[in-house]
């Protein structure tokens, strides 16, 4: 891949379309913030999720987990769960970035679905660079300032669920998972893993379900022929 300094239009709008990539994903954490301190977190814990863990599917499934009742211990597996798909991001984006030492160990921080959008369908490995660093970047600001806005609009209105702010839980998981049910196979291991989950609902501590859906989606892509061989 050619390592050719961008054209400075390339870069412009590389640049632009990484920030309005930021704003869109990164005003979501107004919803992550709110629905955190409902869950019963502090301000400042809602904002130590956000810094630390930094992906907004394994943060909210920890606060749906803690909201329902469940342990803390269990909202982290899930949390866990969700994110291992960043490693496999990370062992696409290893090879295209060519990082090493501590820029690989910064990248990882902002290694998430939007960065690594941004950057996997580059031409060259500046340019790769260049969309992965703005936009995770960009994103890792706003949410954090989002998730900040959005804990503490939370404590002084009160009980977030009053506004029905509780179900941005369940919203949020929907819309990760929509634009992913194109693939017949993808709708049939997304019934199975939410009939598995409603099954066990009534009988297990809140968290579990969550994990066995996860655990039937993982089956499902360990069992499922590769593309072009089904």
């Amino acid at each position: 891949m050619s390592q050719a300094p961008l054209p400075s239009a390339e870069r412009s709008g590389i640049i632009r379309d990484a920030v309005a990539v930021g704003v869109a994903t990164g005003a979501y954490g107004i919803s992550f913030g709110a629905v955190a301190v409902s869950s019963g977190l502090s301000v400042l814990q809602a904002c130590a999720l956000s810094l630390l863990v930094f992906t907004g599917a394994s943060q909210f499934a920890f606060v749906g987990v803690v909201a329902a009742g469940g342990a803390p211990i269990g909202g982290a597996m899930t949390a866990i769960l969700l994110g291992t798909r960043n490693a496999l991001y990370g062992l696409r984006l290893a090879p295209l970035l060519q990082w090493s030492g501590a820029r690989r160990v910064g990248a990882a921080q902002i290694l998430i679905d939007e960065s690594t959008a941004m950057s996997v369908n580059r031409d060259t490995v500046p340019a790769a660079r260049l969309g992965f660093v703005a936009t995770g970047v960009s994103v890792f600001v706003l949410w954090n300032a989002a998730t900040l806005a959005g804990a503490l609009a939370g404590t002084a209105m009160g009980d977030p669920r009053n506004y029905g702010l509780d179900a941005a839980v369940g919203a949020a998981f929907l819309a990760l998972l929509w634009p992913r049910l194109g693939v017949a196979r993808s709708r049939v291991v997304a019934i199975l893993a939410a009939g598995v989950a409603l099954a066990l609902v009534p009988f297990t501590a809140a968290g579990v379900p969550v994990l066995a859906a996860g655990a039937v989606a993982l089956l499902g892509g360990v069992l499922s022929p590769p593309r072009g061989e089904a």
